[in-house]
Protein backbone atom coordinates (compact mmCIF):
# COMPACT_ATOMS: atom_id res chain seq x y z
CA UNK A 1 0.00 0.00 0.00
CA UNK A 2 1.43 3.39 -1.01
CA UNK A 3 -0.54 5.43 1.52
CA UNK A 4 1.60 7.83 3.57
CA UNK A 5 1.64 7.06 7.28
CA UNK A 6 -1.56 8.14 8.99
CA UNK A 7 -3.53 8.69 5.79
CA UNK A 8 -5.86 6.88 3.43
CA UNK A 9 -5.28 7.15 -0.30
CA UNK A 10 -7.89 8.88 -2.47
CA UNK A 11 -9.48 5.70 -3.93
CA UNK A 12 -10.05 4.39 -0.40
CA UNK A 13 -11.63 7.65 0.75
CA UNK A 14 -13.89 7.96 -2.30
CA UNK A 15 -14.96 4.31 -2.14
CA UNK A 16 -15.77 4.46 1.58
CA UNK A 17 -17.74 7.69 1.07
CA UNK A 18 -19.73 6.12 -1.79
CA UNK A 19 -20.53 3.04 0.31
CA UNK A 20 -21.67 5.19 3.22
CA UNK A 21 -23.94 7.17 0.88
CA UNK A 22 -25.45 3.86 -0.27
CA UNK A 23 -26.25 2.94 3.33
CA UNK A 24 -23.70 0.15 3.57
CA UNK A 25 -22.11 -1.00 6.81
CA UNK A 26 -18.33 -0.89 6.46
CA UNK A 27 -15.64 -2.62 8.48
CA UNK A 28 -12.03 -1.66 7.79
CA UNK A 29 -8.93 -3.63 8.71
CA UNK A 30 -5.32 -4.17 7.72
CA UNK A 31 -4.05 -7.30 5.99
CA UNK A 32 -2.41 -8.33 9.25
CA UNK A 33 -5.70 -8.51 11.18
CA UNK A 34 -7.90 -9.51 8.22
CA UNK A 35 -8.55 -13.09 9.40
CA UNK A 36 -9.24 -11.92 12.94
CA UNK A 37 -11.67 -9.27 11.70
CA UNK A 38 -13.63 -11.83 9.69
CA UNK A 39 -14.02 -14.02 12.80
CA UNK A 40 -15.53 -11.10 14.73
CA UNK A 41 -18.28 -10.50 12.17
CA UNK A 42 -21.71 -12.00 12.85
CA UNK A 43 -22.03 -12.88 9.14
CA UNK A 44 -19.71 -12.98 6.18
CA UNK A 45 -19.43 -9.68 4.27
CA UNK A 46 -21.25 -9.41 0.96
CA UNK A 47 -18.21 -7.78 -0.61
CA UNK A 48 -14.54 -7.51 0.32
CA UNK A 49 -12.62 -4.61 -1.24
CA UNK A 50 -8.87 -4.93 -0.88
CA UNK A 51 -5.67 -3.29 -1.97
CA UNK A 52 -4.74 -5.13 -5.17
CA UNK A 53 -1.37 -6.04 -3.69
CA UNK A 54 -3.18 -8.14 -1.05
CA UNK A 55 -5.37 -10.01 -3.55
CA UNK A 56 -3.72 -13.39 -2.94
CA UNK A 57 -4.00 -13.54 0.85
CA UNK A 58 -7.45 -11.93 0.90
CA UNK A 59 -8.84 -14.28 -1.77
CA UNK A 60 -7.36 -17.40 -0.19
CA UNK A 61 -8.88 -16.58 3.20
CA UNK A 62 -12.23 -15.06 2.25
CA UNK A 63 -15.58 -16.66 3.13
CA UNK A 64 -16.98 -18.68 0.23
CA UNK A 65 -20.04 -16.43 -0.16
CA UNK A 66 -18.14 -13.12 -0.08
CA UNK A 67 -17.45 -11.38 -3.38
CA UNK A 68 -14.04 -9.78 -3.86
CA UNK A 69 -12.60 -6.81 -5.75
CA UNK A 70 -10.01 -4.10 -5.24
CA UNK A 71 -9.92 -0.31 -5.18
CA UNK A 72 -7.91 -0.26 -8.41
CA UNK A 73 -10.37 -2.57 -10.16
CA UNK A 74 -13.33 -0.44 -9.06
CA UNK A 75 -11.58 2.65 -10.40
CA UNK A 76 -10.79 0.81 -13.63
CA UNK A 77 -14.53 0.58 -14.20
CA UNK A 78 -15.50 3.97 -12.79
CA UNK A 79 -12.80 5.98 -14.54
CA UNK A 80 -12.06 3.83 -17.56
CA UNK A 81 -13.30 0.97 -19.73
CA UNK A 82 -13.18 -2.23 -17.70
CA UNK A 83 -13.81 -4.50 -20.71
CA UNK A 84 -10.85 -2.99 -22.56
CA UNK A 85 -8.64 -3.40 -19.49
CA UNK A 86 -9.64 -7.06 -19.04
CA UNK A 87 -9.09 -7.73 -22.75
CA UNK A 88 -5.71 -6.03 -22.45
CA UNK A 89 -4.43 -8.86 -20.25
CA UNK A 90 -4.37 -11.08 -23.35
CA UNK A 91 -1.19 -9.18 -24.29
CA UNK A 92 0.70 -10.81 -21.42
CA UNK A 93 0.76 -14.12 -23.31
CA UNK A 94 2.40 -12.35 -26.26
CA UNK A 95 5.19 -10.61 -24.33
CA UNK A 96 8.72 -11.72 -25.18
CA UNK A 97 12.17 -10.88 -23.76
CA UNK A 98 12.51 -7.86 -26.07
CA UNK A 99 8.97 -6.55 -25.47
CA UNK A 100 8.40 -3.00 -24.23
CA UNK A 101 5.82 -2.16 -21.57
CA UNK A 102 4.75 1.35 -20.60
CA UNK A 103 3.71 1.96 -16.99
CA UNK A 104 1.49 5.06 -16.90
CA UNK A 105 0.75 6.95 -13.69
CA UNK A 106 -1.79 9.76 -13.75
CA UNK A 107 -0.28 11.50 -10.72
CA UNK A 108 3.21 12.75 -9.92
CA UNK A 109 3.65 11.37 -6.40
CA UNK A 110 7.13 10.87 -5.04
CA UNK A 111 7.76 7.12 -5.37
CA UNK A 112 8.00 5.24 -2.08
CA UNK A 113 10.02 2.09 -1.56
CA UNK A 114 8.47 -0.94 -3.27
CA UNK A 115 6.30 1.33 -5.42
CA UNK A 116 3.54 -0.69 -7.08
CA UNK A 117 3.94 0.74 -10.58
CA UNK A 118 7.70 1.26 -10.64
CA UNK A 119 8.80 -1.88 -8.83
CA UNK A 120 6.14 -4.44 -7.88
CA UNK A 121 4.30 -4.83 -11.19
CA UNK A 122 7.49 -4.84 -13.34
CA UNK A 123 9.05 -7.41 -10.98
CA UNK A 124 5.90 -9.54 -11.12
CA UNK A 125 5.96 -9.58 -14.92
CA UNK A 126 9.71 -10.16 -15.17
CA UNK A 127 9.45 -13.12 -12.82
CA UNK A 128 6.46 -14.64 -14.65
CA UNK A 129 7.53 -13.96 -18.24
CA UNK A 130 11.10 -12.70 -18.76
CA UNK A 131 13.64 -10.59 -16.84
CA UNK A 132 14.56 -8.90 -20.12
CA UNK A 133 11.24 -7.15 -20.74
CA UNK A 134 11.82 -3.41 -20.92
CA UNK A 135 9.72 -1.08 -18.75
CA UNK A 136 9.34 2.66 -19.13
CA UNK A 137 7.50 4.88 -16.66
CA UNK A 138 5.55 8.06 -17.40
CA UNK A 139 3.68 10.14 -14.85
CA UNK A 140 1.26 13.04 -14.81
CA UNK A 141 0.68 14.62 -18.22
CA UNK A 142 3.74 12.96 -19.81
CA UNK A 143 1.67 10.24 -21.35
CA UNK A 144 1.30 9.96 -25.09
CA UNK A 145 4.75 10.29 -26.62
CA UNK A 146 5.50 7.31 -28.86
CA UNK A 147 2.94 4.97 -27.25
CA UNK A 148 2.89 3.06 -30.54
CA UNK A 149 6.38 1.80 -29.64
CA UNK A 150 5.00 -0.34 -26.81
CA UNK A 151 3.57 -3.85 -26.72
CA UNK A 152 1.38 -3.08 -23.70
CA UNK A 153 0.37 -0.15 -21.51
CA UNK A 154 -0.43 -0.70 -17.83
CA UNK A 155 -2.25 2.28 -16.30
CA UNK A 156 -2.82 3.19 -12.67
CA UNK A 157 -6.31 3.51 -11.20
CA UNK A 158 -6.53 7.12 -12.48
CA UNK A 159 -7.85 8.59 -9.24
CA UNK A 160 -6.20 11.95 -10.09
CA UNK A 161 -7.79 12.41 -13.51
CA UNK A 162 -11.40 12.39 -14.64
CA UNK A 163 -13.20 9.71 -16.65
CA UNK A 164 -13.11 11.75 -19.86
CA UNK A 165 -9.32 12.03 -19.72
CA UNK A 166 -8.92 8.33 -18.92
CA UNK A 167 -11.19 7.37 -21.80
CA UNK A 168 -9.16 9.68 -24.03
CA UNK A 169 -5.99 7.82 -23.07
CA UNK A 170 -7.67 4.48 -23.78
CA UNK A 171 -8.79 5.84 -27.16
CA UNK A 172 -5.24 6.91 -28.00
CA UNK A 173 -3.94 3.46 -27.09
CA UNK A 174 -6.56 1.80 -29.30
CA UNK A 175 -5.73 4.16 -32.18
CA UNK A 176 -2.06 3.23 -31.82
CA UNK A 177 -2.99 -0.46 -31.74
CA UNK A 178 -1.52 -0.96 -28.27
CA UNK A 179 -3.39 -3.06 -25.66
CA UNK A 180 -3.98 -1.29 -22.35
CA UNK A 181 -4.82 -2.62 -18.91
CA UNK A 182 -4.81 -1.47 -15.29
CA UNK A 183 -2.73 -2.12 -12.15
CA UNK A 184 -5.41 -4.05 -10.26
CA UNK A 185 -6.50 -6.06 -13.30
CA UNK A 186 -2.84 -6.96 -13.90
CA UNK A 187 -2.35 -8.22 -10.34
CA UNK A 188 -5.61 -10.19 -10.47
CA UNK A 189 -4.41 -11.78 -13.73
CA UNK A 190 -1.09 -12.91 -12.29
CA UNK A 191 -2.76 -14.03 -9.06
CA UNK A 192 -4.98 -16.18 -11.32
CA UNK A 193 -8.22 -14.74 -9.94
CA UNK A 194 -9.23 -12.41 -12.77
CA UNK A 195 -12.32 -14.55 -13.38
CA UNK A 196 -13.14 -14.56 -9.66
CA UNK A 197 -13.26 -10.82 -8.95
CA UNK A 198 -16.25 -8.51 -9.45
CA UNK A 199 -16.36 -5.07 -11.04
Amino acid sequence: NQAPAGRLILPQVQTIRELLDLGCTITCCTTENYKDSLKKLAKAPNLIITDSQAFKVVYENKPADSLITSFSVLFAKWKGDIDTFVAGTEAFSRLRPNSKVLIAEACTHAPLSEDIGREKIPNLIKKAISPDIQFDIVSGRDWNENIEDYDLIIHCGACMINRQEMLSRIGEAKKAGVPITNYGITIAYFTKILDKIVY
